[in-house]
């Protein structure tokens, strides 16, 4: 995707009156371009700018209105944020009049259903997130099921990313979320993000996940029948980004957005690191005396 350097993260701006976790915050231009900016300062490298919520059983918004909520936002944050502005949005219409308006990425959770979404996207050079999701958000979390979750999101993931190839997108533009949260039980999530690494060589190009404040991490973080309030999941989503990113993953998406760049730039700063440095900047130092009887070969004693 260009102009954004991996792994990286992706603001959530949400212009709405009604998103689970922040709906009606920022429904003002002048406070949603605020916020924006914000979090274009605290590191984000992409501004996800939604006219829409698409909470578990939520209904679709008209276009007409989600471009008067999203247009103007995205005008201000193509112009004064310094990074790229993507839109979240199903809707062809909406990503046409965001595009034009300085968006130069259309993140669509249903990966295409609109017909005219992909030759949009392509014919404007725009990067593309197709993501996976059981039904529509009114329905997906009734009763979601799967044979196989790993196996049947990634092979959907692999035909889109084909239709979009096909639809003239570049694979260097697209991004592949397997759509936590989206048609899946807490167990699907935890198994997703345990085969993450699956989903990615399926998908066959880089990925996305989108884990923020979601209700799977309030059932796990919370005591059994006590789910974890929204406003007590950061550290289980910073948590769950630092597992995605070291499983596969090329982007988060995230409301939070400083701790998780703090987690992209350690991550990546170990990564880089030469395990056989002969001068580490830390305190300890590998042993180079043959060990004694009860201390294995790594220091430690044996087990």
């Amino acid at each position: 995707m260009r102009g954004v350097e991996l792994p990286a993260v992706m603001a959530i701006v949400n212009v709405t009156p009604d998103s689970f976790s922040d709906g009606g915050r920022f429904l003002d231009v002048g406070r949603a371009v605020e916020h924006g900016l914000e979090l274009a300062a605290a590191g984000a490298a992409v501004l996800d700018v939604g006219g829409e919520s698409t909470r578990p059983g939520s209904q679709p918004v008209p276009a007409d209105e989600q471009r008067r909520r999203t247009v103007p936002v995205i005008k201000r944050l193509a112009a004064e944020a310094g990074v790229p502005v993507s839109i979240d949005t199903t809707d062809a219409s909406v990503a046409a009049a965001a595009l034009e308006a300085g968006a130069t990425v259309v993140n669509d959770i249903t990966a295409g259903r609109d017909p005219a979404m992909m030759p949009l996207v392509a014919e404007a050079g725009a990067g593309y997130v197709f993501m996976h999701m059981q039904g529509t958000p009114a329905t997906m979390q009734l009763d979601p099921r799967y044979d196989d979750v790993v196996a049947e999101v990634g092979a959907f993931l692999a035909a889109r990313r084909d239709a979009a190839l096909e639809a003239g997108i570049p694979a260097g533009e697209l991004m592949a979320d397997p759509g936590l949260g989206f048609g899946k039980t807490v167990a699907h999530n935890l198994t997703l993000l345990a085969r993450l690494g699956d989903v990615a060589a399926a998908a066959g190009v880089p990925i996305l996940v989108g884990p923020s404040r979601k209700g799977f991490i309030g059932v796990v973080g919370g005591a059994p029948g006590a789910p974890l309030p929204l406003d007590q999941r950061e550290d289980g989503t910073l948590a769950t980004v630092v597992w995605a990113l070291d499983h596969g993953a090329s982007m988060v998406r995230v409301h939070d957005v400083a701790p998780a760049v703090e987690a992209v730039r350690l991550l990546s700063a170990m990564a880089a690191a030469v395990p056989t440095d002969p001068d580490p900047p830390v305190s300890w130092r590998p042993p180079t005396a043959a060990p004694s009887a009860g201390v294995s070969s790594a220091g430690g004693t044996a087990w």
